[in-house]
């Protein structure tokens, strides 16, 4: 129970930072475009979290260690993409329209690094804890959300001549499968 507490703290936590540094990021930017189906699934992907995160805390067992793991080695990459992003990121796919395009990180090999870090996050938080029905409907569930979301966001992004330059033949999640 204290690991799973902690592990669920800290996630919890974790998001409440970025959603901080995504307004701060968004205010700071010139004017940015969001599109309405991003605009449309923002809350929907902040309750899948957050039932994720309170789920795993409530309802997990005892740790399987291979998925804490995981979920562990899957921070870093998290902290790369957005370390690499800077002000250009935040959690509602707004594109700024003063956007400089980042092709160094883990973008220099594919779209959307940390859309694939939270697709691991979400499937191996409650399976870390024994819940392998949540972190299959979560898993779906997001896939759901980021497919719309991501069509979208692109739509924004590739109006940008350099990242459509950059980004035309890069892979959306990994850099040689999809």
């Amino acid at each position: 129970m204290i690991a799973r507490a902690i592990v669920c703290g800290l996630m919890g936590a974790a998001r409440l930072i970025e959603l901080a540094i995504s307004r701060r990021n968004i205010q700071g930017n010139a004017e940015s475009a969001e599109g309405e189906w991003s605009r449309r699934t923002f809350p929907l992907i902040v309750a899948l979290h957050t039932g994720v995160i309170t789920g795993t805390l409530l309802r997990g067992r005892r740790v399987r260690l291979p998925w804490l793991l995981l979920l562990i080695a899957a921070q870093p990459l998290r902290a790369w993409a957005l370390l690499s992003l800077g002000r250009n990121w935040n959690a509602r796919g707004a594109v700024a329209s003063d956007m400089d395009v980042v092709t160094t990180g883990p973008y220099a090999l594919i779209r959307h690094p940390n859309y694939a870090v939270v697709v691991v996050e979400l499937a191996a938080l409650p399976a870390a804890f024994g819940l392998g029905r949540l972190a299959a409907m979560a898993t779906l569930a997001n896939i759901v959300l980021l497919k719309i979301r991501i069509r979208d966001e692109e739509g924004l992004l590739f109006q940008v001549p350099a990242y459509a330059r950059h980004f035309r033949n890069k892979r959306r999640f990994l850099p040689f499968l999809f």
